[in-house]
């Protein structure tokens, strides 16, 4: 989950747009996603949790984002390009 103290640092950023916290944990194609938005210094979603469903791109659309012709806003937006964190970490 979100680490401590870091929504207050999210809040901050946000003074300049949206900003979402996500994370998801899958293992054999079960798992859960978390998220958060926050605009303007505020907190305006979540913190949601679910293991059905997709929060993940509420918060997405919150953002901005649309499927457009993929399947949702989370491959819409490329997140589904990597499978672990060391994934995005080395890409360019």
């Amino acid at each position: 989950m979100l680490p401590q103290g870091f929504d207050r640092t999210l809040a901050d950023w946000s003074a300049a747009g949206p900003v979402a916290y996500v994370e998801t944990d899958i293992w054999g194609g079960t798992g859960d996603q978390a998220v958060a938005v926050w605009e303007h210094g505020a907190l305006t979603l979540g913190p949601l949790i679910a293991s059905t469903g997709s929060p993940i791109s509420l918060a997405l659309r919150r953002l901005g984002a649309h499927a457009d012709g993929h399947r949702d806003e989370f491959d819409a937006v490329g997140l589904g390009r990597h499978r672990r964190t060391e994934g995005w970490l080395k890409d360019d």
